[in-house]
Order: C-alpha cells, then sequence, then structure tokens
C-alpha cells in the first residue's frame, strides 16, 4: 500500500473514491437529455398509447435516476469539502496516438 501524501497524514477516516465529480455530473447530464427525449416520446400525438405508455414508464425511472445521482453529486461535494473523501487522480495514459506503441506491421 502506497504511503499518504504528507498533507493527508493525521487527518483521520478519510476515505477514497474512485468516482469524480466530473463523471457524476456527465451521468447526470446523460440522464437529463435521455429524460428530455424520452418526455418527447411520451408526447407524441401520432404515437400509439402503449408506446406513450412505455415512455412514460421509462420517464418515471430516469427521473429516480437523475434524482439518485443528483444526491450522490450532493453528498460527494459535501464529503469533499469537508475533508472527509479524498478523490483520487486517475492519469490517462493514451497510446493510440503515441506511434511508439505500435507494433511494426501497424505503424502508419
Amino acid at each position: 500500500m502506497m504511503p499518504l501524501p504528507a498533507s493527508w497524514r493525521g487527518v483521520e477516516a478519510r476515505v477514497d473514491v474512485a468516482e469524480t465529480v466530473g463523471a457524476l455530473a456527465d451521468k447526470l447530464i446523460i440522464v437529463q437529455l435521455k429524460l428530455y427525449h424520452m418526455t418527447e416520446q411520451a408526447e407524441r400525438p401520432d404515437a400509439s398509447a402503449d408506446f406513450r405508455g412505455q415512455c412514460l414508464d421509462r420517464v418515471d425511472v430516469l427521473r429516480h435516476q437523475r434524482a439518485d445521482l443528483s444526491k450522490e453529486l450532493d453528498e460527494l461535494l459535501s464529503a469533499i469539502a469537508s475533508g472527509a473523501v479524498a478523490p483520487r487522480v486517475f492519469r490517462q495514459f493514451k497510446m493510440y496516438n503515441d506511434p511508439r506503441y505500435r507494433i511494426d506491421g501497424e505503424r502508419r
């Protein structure tokens, strides 16, 4: 196990989390877009009553998902602000644009 950074030493009950504020915000935006478009489908006058009913059921599920994600984001922001949670930094090591990682037959 890696030692804690000096700035964290002495902090009790600090929890590392993998979910980031940005990832939660991204999920929230995607659910909101789905909710918007599913509501449009549920209100289509040319669609069958059965189809509109299925869409309304999905609207209900999406609203619950939005509420859950909003609550989780609020809780995470509060926990970060209080120091109870330490968000992790995940480095991205992208290989697809670096020719050094290509096998000889794949070089462009």
